[in-house]
């Protein structure tokens, strides 16, 4: 089978166990405040793990995106140096809840495997779960007695709490997991060595194809274990491991996974895989990292330098720098890929197709701006060599390199890389505690401690009336304490709310409850795992009691004024600018709305103007929303509304339908457009590659700045005394005051000349240098540097030090001629360091010129003089 018919066959095969298939969720996740990205099939489901969500179908098989590069799970070192590990891969997975437990799931994933995939049975070895003496808990021999059915002893084998027992996270649901093996290697190699011996031991031959998951307890914050009310199978089995077994395959680079991928990455760099290690791995890192590059950019998340958006980033350039130092490329070549990337995975991913054209500029514009900082990051790794070998040294400082790499993006290893060419080493250690050093300031900034939640009164289904109650009455049904920074808040949860959750890039509602005279104010929503989390700064003395919980209307109003307002100026978009425009991102709160669209260059004033226009029109039409709860997603598309790629939608959804703009939306919005008032865009900017971003304002704060443009007219009106023909008042000003800088600019050259003619005049001579030593009167640094250069182009020979009292701050300068820096090792750069501590200061510079600022101009004749005294040293010598 190919790779396409196996995932098939494996989607297949669950249907016809009554399993309902489901499309992959996003891999950037959006509302898991502990999570950037899916890192496990199960991860979309985990609302209902937790009893937040109720359970809609109880058996469930999918093909879900996932990426582990950050936290607990991250393979990103091993990419590509081994034949197993990826960033991005896909996670085959069949799910129960509440329903088949260890049996069925056992015995379906035996039967997939053996009778339908037809993998040899004397290669496969299942692992069960030896017990916990921390956790109280025995070994499994439930499940060791169901694989007793099909494997014989020697097959079954026992496993460590690290790798049969399987933890959502620090806390939450957890299970015994039974992980199936499979052994690849050569019968005579396995004659020599039984499988069983290398299980778990990294062989790449001997790996982990399948893991079976029973989820039966909760782990607490005090890391006890309770059984939880269901119980569940969560199953993950690594997809391009399975094409590698079924395809007869050693490494899941050479299946058609990627092997389409990696021919056209040899082609394009005219080398050959299979030939040398290190091109091989450099093949198989751009390989992987293409692939998860481009679904990043498909699940909304562009590259940047927070965040997820910083992952990805990183990600794309580990991918270039490979492809610079092993494969030759000093161009852009990965939006190259896209193309094959498509013929691969195209079929199952259609994202991919719709979003080519966005995926291939994005990462275009990357290449280019990294093989940018390639460039400045290896002048400035030439610089550091020179200097590590005048002071005869052979080891550069770690906090140097750390620099480059933290500062500039550069990397590491090749930082190390071009030291070795030049018989140079990092001082590791001295990096390393840089990096640890930064590692801490990042963890202390976020470290949060989360307590248990604290059951109040049982309720399984939270309910928000927000759209239609700003008031209302509601009970705590739990809480929990969470610890940031020596600060505490409170999370609550209710059992109705008013309050809307931050989510859609609508900010969260603020506002307060109160009860017996309590008032206690709400600072944020947000949702968490499918429920709304209220933060509190206290607690409620009694926390059982029914609270009025009131959200502020004002703040609710003008939030909703500026998301009507994005959802009238995204049809404005498609309508001025074509139906290419689509929604990237956006941020709705009080004060302003940021929309970020597909488009792939800057908008004209007109362009601006026209969207304005339209919006304000129908803002002015007074149109009345049309809400449509909970209708069928194909009801939803077939109304005119998109779906935006980087959402998770569920089968009923909302629609929100202003006349002919028409979106899919949780969000608060106007009862009709004519309360907006006025909307006005403030700025249009790039952001990526084919990306813009908008930002706009509406009712009060459109006002504010329409008025403040107003009062800016009418102070200009009053300084020229004239409201008529302002324009051409102003325009002559400037040529008056264009005229006048040129004649400004003409004095100033006419002075320099006289003070250059003077300093001609006072040239000192020894062993045929012309020296220039002296203070002169001058406006700026930039006029001593013009005229050290017009007298190293006028004398021969010349050595010129000059100081100058630039308003209260002192500034020396000095220059030699080319010829003076040879024949007698003169170094402009290392004189202006020792003479600028005259002056109180400090500055740098090449050898044949160099300049330092100080504070102190009382010590510039001193700092000239011991200036002068140095050279003197060097050509008298």
């Amino acid at each position: 089978m190919n790779s396409n018919e196996i995932r098939q066959a494996f989607l297949d095969f669950f249907a016809s166990k009554q399993h309902k298939t489901v499309s992959s969720a996003p891999m950037v996740i959006k509302d898991d405040p502990t999570l950037m990205f899916t890192n496990a099939g199960m991860n979309q489901f985990k609302d209902i793990f937790l009893g937040n969500t109720p359970i809609k179908y109880k058996r469930i098989a999918n093909s879900q995106k996932c990426l582990r590069v950050s936290g607990k799970h991250n393979d990103l070192e091993e990419v590509g140096h081994d034949t197993y590990h990826h960033t991005m891969f896909e996670m085959l997975g069949n799910w129960s809840f509440g329903d088949y437990f260890k049996k069925d799931a056992i015995n379906w994933a035996w039967e997939l495997l053996t009778d339908v995939f037809k993998l040899p049975q004397d290669r496969l070895y299942a692992s069960v779960f030896e017990g916990s003496v921390d956790d109280k808990l025995g070994r499994d021999d439930e499940a060791a007695e169901l694989w007793a059915k099909f494997l014989p002893a020697e097959q079954i084998i026992n496993g460590n709490k690290k790798d049969n027992f399987w933890e959502m996270g620090d806390t939450g649901p957890c299970g015994p997991c039974s992980e199936i093996h499979v052994d690849l290697r050569s019968d005579e190699e396995r004659k020599i060595v039984a499988g069983r011996d290398l299980v778990n031991k990294d062989h790449p031959q001997v790996i982990e194809i399948w893991n079976l998951v029973f989820m039966q307890y909760n782990r607490k914050a005090d890391s006890s274990l309770e059984a939880l009310p269901h119980q569940h199978v969560d199953t993950g089995m690594g997809f391009e491991r399975l094409c590698m077994a079924m395809q007869g395959k050693t490494s899941n680079y050479d299946t058609d996974v990627f092997q389409p991928i990696i021919q056209t990455i040899a082609k394009m760099s005219a080398k050959e895989y299979g030939k040398d290690e290190e091109i091989d791995i450099a093949l198989r890192v751009i390989a992987d990292h293409i692939r998860t590059i481009a679904f990043a950019i498909t699940d909304g998340q562009l590259p940047s330098n927070n965040k997820a958006g910083y992952v990805i980033r990183r990600i794309l350039r580990r991918a270039v720098r490979y492809g610079y130092t092993f494969l030759g490329f000093k161009e852009p070549f990965m939006h190259r890929l896209i193309p094959v990337l498509i013929e691969v995975m195209g079929k199952h991913f259609p994202e991919l197709i719709k979003q080519q054209n966005l995926i291939e500029k994005v990462v275009m514009e990357e290449e280019n701006s990294f093989l940018r900082t390639l460039e400045n990051g290896i002048r400035l790794l030439d610089q550091i060599i020179d200097k590590t070998k005048s002071e005869d040294y052979k080891v550069v400082s770690g906090k140097v390199a750390f620099e480059l790499y933290d500062t500039y993006g550069f990397p590491l290893d090749l930082t190390e890389l071009i030291l070795k060419e030049n018989d140079l080493v990092i001082n590791r250690k001295e990096f390393n505690e840089e990096m640890e050093a930064q590692k801490n300031r990042s963890r202390s900034a976020t470290s949060v401690d989360t307590g248990d939640w604290i059951e109040i009164l049982k309720d399984d289904v939270e309910e928000f009336v927000g759209y239609d109650y700003l008031t209302t009455e509601v009970r705590i049904t739990r809480y929990r304490k969470i610890s940031s920074k020596d600060k505490d808040q409170y999370q609550m949860v209710f059992n109705i709310t008013p309050f809307y959750g931050e989510s859609g890039g609508q900010v969260g509602d603020t506002g307060y409850i109160e009860a017996n005279g309590e008032k206690i104010s709400i600072v944020d929503t947000k949702k968490e795992h499918g429920l709304i989390v209220h933060f509190a700064k206290e607690l409620p003395k009694d926390p059982t009691v029914v609270f009025k919980a009131v959200v502020s209307e004002s703040k609710r109003t003008l939030i909703a004024n500026n998301h009507t307002a994005t959802h009238l100026m995204h049809h404005a978009l498609r309508e001025v600018l074509g139906e290419h425009v689509e929604q990237k991102g956006s941020l709705v709160n009080a004060d302003h709305l940021r929309f970020d669209f597909s488009h792939f260059q800057k908008l004209t004033e007109e362009e601006i103007a026209k969207v304005e226009e339209i919006v304000n029109a129908k803002i002015r039409e007074n149109i009345f929303i049309e809400i449509k709860n909970n209708i069928p997603m194909t009801e939803a598309v077939n109304l005119g509304a998109m779906a935006l790629f980087g959402e998770k939608y569920g089968d009923l959804v909302r629609v929100i339908k202003f006349n002919d703009s028409v979106e899919l939306c949780g969000g608060t919005h106007v009862n009709a457009t004519g309360q907006i008032g006025y909307f006005k865009i403030t700025s249009e900017s790039a952001i990526a590659a084919g990306v813009r971003r908008i930002e706009a304002i509406t009712a009060v704060k459109a006002e504010q700045f329409i008025n403040d443009k107003l009062n800016t007219l009418k102070e200009i009106e009053r300084i020229f005394k004239s409201n008529q023909n302002l324009i051409k008042n102003i325009t002559d000003l400037m040529n008056e005051n264009s005229g006048l800088k040129k004649d400004l600019d003409g004095f100033v050259k006419d002075r320099l000349k006289i003070v250059k003619n003077d300093l001609k005049g006072n040239i000192s001579v020894t062993n045929d240098v012309n020296i220039i030593a002296e203070s002169i009167a001058v406006a700026s640094a930039g006029d001593i540097k013009d005229i050290a250069f017009q007298l190293k182009g006028e004398v021969d020979n010349l050595v010129f030090i000059s100081g100058a009292d630039l308003d209260g701050k002192a500034n020396i300068t000095i220059m030699f001629s080319d010829n003076l820096v040879k024949e007698y090792d003169l170094n402009a750069g290392a004189i202006i360091r020792e003479v600028a501590k005259e002056i109180k200061g400090g500055g740098g510079g090449q050898p044949f010129f160099a300049s330092a600022g100080g504070k102190d101009p009382q010590g510039l004749e001193k700092a000239i003089e011991v200036a002068k005294k140095m050279v003197l040293h060097k050509i008298e010598a």
